[in-house]
This record gives structure tokens, C-alpha cells and sequence, in this order.
């Protein structure tokens, strides 16, 4: 009982001289002794890293999750040590709106198989989405909150450590100079001189050993730097294969829907929404037929079986002809359309009645229609 309360009384005693030097430093009333430069930027660059690493942490957990509430949950039960329970993505949800409207609507209907298509669609959408969610998290979250709760954890206790030595050994000096005063005026014994030079030197050394304990860990931010630099890439790499996923699935549901947009709108080209040309006579019985766009010639629309032959016959404008680079590869759903290969260059012209979303597209001796989107215009 006796030995705890002697060891209270010291440790309250300790506390009340760090406070006493650490107040007087602030009043410039009291001497600090200073960290070498290398050790301050050391301190700096950790701070930043700390700080830094909260930020992006935070930012990919509302990128990855939205919603803030299911952000907490899922936070209270990591925290709890228990399994995040599975959540239903948006992509998911809305295939399944979309196929009970479907079922309600008419599955048979063009727009019913529509929605059912678009369904199908949006539910893998939303697989690819929960699989990058899980990627992520494993690859990336996971190692920056180690850092924060592990590795800065340790480096903060220490810091704090060197913090208390260094308030000790200004203490010490502060009472040697303070032995050695009182000792000029004679009114000291050598003694008490020897006991603060005795101690100063116990708290310089504890210092030492603790401001190279910590130097060792705030060295160690460069391997946190490349480990971060390692997921990041992992981060990366995933994301890519994110967005290659849905750029597959959307590009299938276009050709899908283009497909079939001849059958339910009769007279439109694959991603059309009016006719490519106008008739003579807004009478004829062809107003209706599938013709490609050609410029206006007085004659009437041709049959689909001479769409293709007016094709050939369509010339380039006399000026207005670009050249294109082709940024992915295309895949023509019809004899109408002109497939392409990526980094390719092709000549393009647009004609009366056509489109906006679709140009005609030259290579060699082959034309055809191709979509805007695919390509990058050159001046």
C-alpha cells in the first residue's frame, strides 16, 4: 500500500514538472531543446502520410458505398468482429423492378421483352459492382486502416513517449542551471549540483534512446509508401476490370436492343429514331421501308433489297469528309453498318437525314454506317 502510494506521489510529481516546463516553453520562459532537421522532416512527412491516408480512405469508402447509413453499419459491425451481412446493389434492384414491371406489363410486349433484356443486363451490372466492392475493400481499404489503427498507433504512442523524455531532459537542465546559480552564491552545496548533473545525465540518455526508437519507426513510413503504392496499383487494376466488365455488358445490351429495334419501329436503322431520308411524297406506301440514308435525288425511298445498292452508290460530299480514329472495336449488326478495329483510321461524312449518333465511315473500297461514339474525330 505503501509502495503504491509512493509511486502515485512520483508520478504525480513527474506530471506536474512536464506541465511546469512544458507551460513556461509556451511563455518563452523556459529553454527547448529542438529536434535535428532530418528528424523534424521525418515527423512532417508522417503527419502528412497520416493525414493523406485518412482522407483517401474515406473518399474510397463513400466511392465503393454511397450511402452513409450503410457506410456506419457496416463500420459498427467491423467493429463488432461480425460479418457484414449482403446488400443488395442498386444495379440489382433495379433488374428486379424492372422484370416484375415486365411480368405485370406483358412479357411478350416489345417494351416487356425490353425490360427483361435491360433486366438481365443491370443484374449483372450489379454482380460486377459487388465483386469490385469485395476486391477493393480486400486490396485496398483494408491496408490503409492497418496503418492508421496499427503501424500509426504505435508511432503516435512513441511520439508521445519522446514527447515526455524531452520534457524531462529540459527539466533536468533546467534545475542543474538553476544548482549551479544557487552555487555561485554560495548558498548551495556541491552536492546538489552533482545530484542534477547525475540526473540530467539519466534523462539524456533515456531521450537519446527513445528519439532513435523513434526515428527507426518514422524511417519505416517509406516501406508504408511502398506497400500503399502496391494497392493502389492492386486498386487500379481491379476498378479497370470494373468498368471493362460493364463496358461489355453494355455494349452487348446495345446490340441486343438495336437488333430488335428494326422489328418493333419499322423504317429505323440500328440507333435511329427517324428515317435516314425524306420521300418525294409524304403518300408513297414506302414512307415506312428501311432504307439507308442517301442524299435527296427527287426519287422515292428505296426497298431494303436496294438500300444496299444505294450504299455503294452514296458519294462523299465535296467537302465535309473527316478523317477518324477508331478508339474501340465495332462489330456490325447488319450489311448496312461498317465494322472496326480499334487505332484504325477510316474516312467519315455525314448526309442530309441522318442520325447525329452515326456518321458514314470509309475504308479502302468498303462504306457503311458507323456510331459516333466509337470514334474520335481529327482535325
Amino acid at each position: 500500500m505503501d509502495f503504491n502510494m509512493k509511486k502515485l506521489a512520483s508520478d504525480a510529481g513527474i506530471f506536474f514538472t512536464r506541465a511546469v516546463q512544458f507551460t513556461e516553453e509556451k511563455f518563452g520562459q523556459a529553454e527547448k531543446t529542438e529536434l535535428d532537421a532530418h528528424f523534424e522532416n521525418l515527423l512532417a512527412r508522417a503527419d502528412s502520410t497520416k493525414n493523406w491516408t485518412e482522407r483517401i480512405l474515406r473518399q474510397t469508402e463513400v466511392l465503393l458505398q454511397p450511402n452513409p447509413s450503410a457506410r456506419v453499419e457496416e463500420f459498427l459491425y467491423e467493429k463488432l468482429d461480425r460479418k457484414v451481412p449482403s446488400r443488395v446493389t442498386n444495379g440489382e434492384l433495379l433488374a428486379q423492378y424492372m422484370a416484375e414491371a415486365a411480368s405485370e406489363l406483358g412479357p411478350g410486349t416489345p417494351y416487356g421483352k425490353t425490360l427483361i433484356k435491360v433486366s438481365e443486363a443491370e443484374k449483372r451490372l450489379g454482380a460486377a459492382e459487388r465483386d469490385f466492392i469485395h476486391t477493393a475493400s480486400l486490396s485496398f481499404l483494408t491496408p490503409l486502416r492497418n496503418f492508421l489503427e496499427g503501424d500509426w498507433k504505435t508511432i503516435s504512442k512513441e511520439r508521445r513517449l519522446l514527447q515526455n523524455r524531452r520534457l524531462d531532459l529540459d527539466a533536468c537542465k533546467a534545475r542543474l542551471k538553476k544548482a549551479k546559480a544557487a552555487e555561485a552564491k554560495a548558498t548551495l552545496w556541491n552536492d546538489e549540483v552533482d545530484k542534477a548533473e547525475q540526473e540530467l545525465r539519466v534523462a539524456q540518455t533515456e531521450f537519446d534512446r527513445q528519439a532513435e526508437v523513434t526515428r527507426l519507426l518514422l524511417e519505416g513510413i517509406s516501406s508504408t509508401h511502398v506497400n500503399h503504392l502496391r494497392c493502389l496499383h492492386e486498386f487500379v487494376k481491379s476498378q479497370t476490370t470494373y468498368y471493362a466488365q460493364c463496358y461489355r455488358h453494355m455494349l452487348d445490351l446495345q446490340k441486343q436492343l438495336g437488333s430488335s429495334q428494326g422489328t418493333i419501329f419499322p423504317g429505323t436503322f440500328v440507333g435511329t429514331t427517324e428515317p435516314a431520308s425524306q420521300p418525294l411524297s409524304s403518300t408513297s406506301p414506302t414512307t415506312t421501308a428501311a432504307t439507308m440514308p442517301v442524299a435527296p435525288t427527287g426519287a422515292g425511298l428505296a426497298t431494303p433489297e436496294e438500300a444496299a445498292l444505294c450504299l455503294e452508290e452514296v458519294a462523299p460530299p465535296a467537302s465535309g469528309t473527316r478523317k477518324a480514329r477508331v478508339l474501340y472495336d465495332y462489330e456490325a449488326a447488319d450489311s448496312s453498318e461498317l465494322a472496326l478495329l480499334a487505332d484504325e483510321l477510316i474516312t467519315v461524312y455525314s448526309l442530309p437525314g441522318m442520325d447525329p449518333d452515326w456518321l458514314i465511315g470509309e475504308r479502302g473500297n468498303k462504306k457503311g454506317k458507323v456510331p459516333v461514339t466509337y470514334l474520335e474525330l481529327l482535325s
